[in-house]
């Protein structure tokens, strides 16, 4: 049996031909709109874009809406600030395991010290970071494990544990920051931070512990005497000044006393000039009298018994003069 060939009609002809049409202008449609994708880009505020053509670096553009020929390239990179644990790893369930290989440092008094820190950085420059090392993080690392190191044995294991970990951070950051300007990997540092240090083994740990405790005793003992010393300066001082004020009080009536006395003496001794025999049979009654005050003073000459008022004695005439010899005087009950 021949073959037949069919031969299709023109209305057939005709909407094949409409297809090819439609087919080749959605061909062409379809690369104009990927050619006009492609001329097109955004960058955000997180991101930075390095644009590159046949491999070499066109321009950096930040944050906006950009334009570039359809053969061009566009690398965004990521400028936020990143953080990654030294000496330490997280695990899946968050929780943090020790690095033993990174983490142990030794000190400047030749302890052992499991110490962590926590690095934050950022891209300080696209075009190093993505062209300069093939891995800068890793650089980044080694860089930062050496100058810990070389800081912490600067120090002692006491130091590194309490007082010294803000000075031990900052010069961390310091050496870092300088090692990196030299080698330009497109990395900065923003923060480093110690996270944790402590003794690497259990019985070390106790050791230092109890150190600990002795330091906090001594320290709390020390504010106590202190305390006490701030309570008793002023009560001493004020005991002091009460002491002085009555000594000196003391002093000034012993010297207006003094002085009166004296003035007395003075006075006394201008009345013995003028009639000494008075003056002095006058102090005489006058300290017995002070010496033997329930007594009766009786004054004779011997041979007689009549008793004189020894008032009249002291109301002496300023026209009397002193006899060559003096009576006898004496005392009886």
């Amino acid at each position: 049996m021949a073959n037949i060939k069919t031969i299709p009609n023109e209305a057939t002809l005709k909407m094949y031909n409409r297809i090819k049409k439609f087919a080749l202008a959605a061909v062409i449609v379809l690369g104009v709109l990927i050619c006009v994708f492609r001329c097109f880009y955004s960058v955000d505020e997180q991101h930075s874009a390095i644009v590159t053509q046949f491999g070499s670096i066109v321009k950096v553009n930040t944050a906006g809406f950009y334009l570039k020929a359809p053969w061009q390239s566009v690398n965004k990179v990521d400028m936020t600030t990143h953080g990654t644990g030294i000496g330490y790893t997280v695990s899946t369930n968050g929780q943090n395991i020790v690095d033993t290989d990174n983490g142990i440092m030794i000190t400047s008094d030749f302890n052992l010290l499991n110490i962590d820190f926590y690095l934050e950085y950022r891209v300080s420059d696209p075009v190093e970071y993505v062209y300069a090392s093939q891995n800068p993080e890793m650089t980044l690392s080694n860089i930062t494990m050496a100058n810990i190191r070389t800081i912490v044995s600067n120090y002692t294991v006491d130091e590194a544990m309490t007082t010294a970990k803000g000075q031990i951070q900052a010069d961390v950051k310091a050496a870092i920051l300088n090692e990196l300007e030299m080698t330009d990997i497109g990395l900065t540092v923003v923060n480093i931070t110690i996270q944790d240090s402590e003794p690497p083994t259990p019985e070390i740990i106790a050791a230092f512990k109890s150190v600990e405790n002795a330091k906090q005793g001594a320290d709390t003992a020390m504010n106590k005497a202190l305390e006490y010393k701030n309570n008793e300066i002023p009560n001493s001082q004020a005991t002091a000044d009460s002491i002085i004020q009555a000594a000196e009080a003391d002093k000034a009536a012993r010297i207006a006393e003094a002085n009166g006395q004296v003035e007395r003496f003075n006075k006394i001794y201008e009345e013995y000039k003028q009639f000494p025999y008075v003056t002095k049979r006058r102090l005489f009654y006058e300290k017995l009298e002070s010496v033997l005050p329930n007594c009766k003073v009786i004054i004779t000459d011997g041979s007689t018994s009549t008793v004189y008022p020894l008032d009249s004695f002291t109301n002496v005439n300023p026209n009397y003069t002193e006899p060559a010899s003096g009576n006898d005087v004496k005392g009886g009950n």
